[in-house]
């Protein structure tokens, strides 16, 4: 089995094609779908998606394209002769509101949207690629070993009190039922920070600001999640924000938090003396 997050209707003989943003995260995709033999295509955005990623494509085999360019971007899927994308990689989330560079197609959803977030942008994006045809694939699909696993990961004893867990996760599922974040920061049971607009790195950073002794870092995600586009995911540089905070420990749920090269994190925890926990 390639992925266990592949549709039973996947054709392996049709390219896939990764709809790139920042980081490691499109990277690391990129690399087990060619690993897997699977015929690739990219799709990059200006000034987001790393060069060193666009430049391991051939020409033909990649469009590169300003971030609101959708017209664009449903042409260049259905050149390409995709049977599935896959989103991999977080865009600037200013450049959603400001900076944008809609085309005809992108201003018609914009303008019939009643709420206008990162949730219902790519929802609407969503649509209107699975209305060309391309099956638009959970963004988990290929990295099956690179998520959050039951259990302590880091090799030892967990730090955080059964009790003081299980308060994290209660607020943290509060908090996407709610639809305020994926994440929060709670010591003893008081909540230090709840995640928002400013992301899971400045949360952090804010709760370090308070005693940080036996804090615990809580990421989990919505009972419903679109997992096609929204993928909570923790890599090696929130480990480096946890550590300048004073936040040494941190539960993930398992299976659905994306760990950006997770051995290397795990043997980076290790190293610094932080504990990862994967809960469910």
């Amino acid at each position: 089995m390639i992925s266990a997050f592949l549709p039973a209707s996947f054709d392996p003989r049709r390219p896939v094609v990764l709809i790139a943003g920042q980081g490691l995260y499109p990277q690391l995709v990129a690399r087990a779908i060619r690993a897997a033999g699977l015929p690739l295509r990219l799709v990059a955005f200006a000034e987001e998606t790393p060069q060193d990623l666009v430049d391991s494509f051939a020409e033909p085999d990649r469009r590169v394209l300003l971030v609101g360019q959708l017209g664009k971007m449903l042409a260049a899927l259905e050149d390409f002769g995709a049977g599935s994308a896959i989103m991999a990689g977080q865009i600037t989330p200013r450049r959603l509101f400001k900076g944008l560079h809609p085309d005809l197609k992108a201003t018609r959803i914009l303008l019939s949207l009643k709420r206008r977030n990162a949730e219902t942008i790519f929802g609407a994006i969503a649509a209107e690629i699975e209305r060309i045809g391309v099956t638009l694939l959970d963004a988990r699909s290929f990295l099956d070993d690179q998520l959050a696993v039951a259990g302590c990961m880091t090799g030892r004893t967990f730090p955080i009190a059964a009790e003081s867990v299980a308060h994290g996760v209660q607020i943290a599922r509060e908090c996407v039922r709610l639809d305020i974040g994926q994440g929060c920061v709670v010591r003893k049971g008081t909540v230090l920070a709840v995640e928002a607009y400013e992301g899971t790195d400045e949360m952090i950073r804010r709760a370090g600001g308070f005693k940080a002794d036996e804090a615990l870092f809580v990421k989990t995600v919505k009972a419903a999640q679109d997992y096609r586009f929204d993928v909570p995911c923790f890599g090696m540089r929130t480990l480096e924000v946890m550590r300048e905070a004073g936040v040494r420990a941190a539960a993930l749920e398992a299976g659905r938090v994306i760990m950006l090269d997770r051995p290397a994190v795990l043997a980076q925890a290790r190293s610094w003396g932080l504990s990862l926990l994967g809960f469910e």
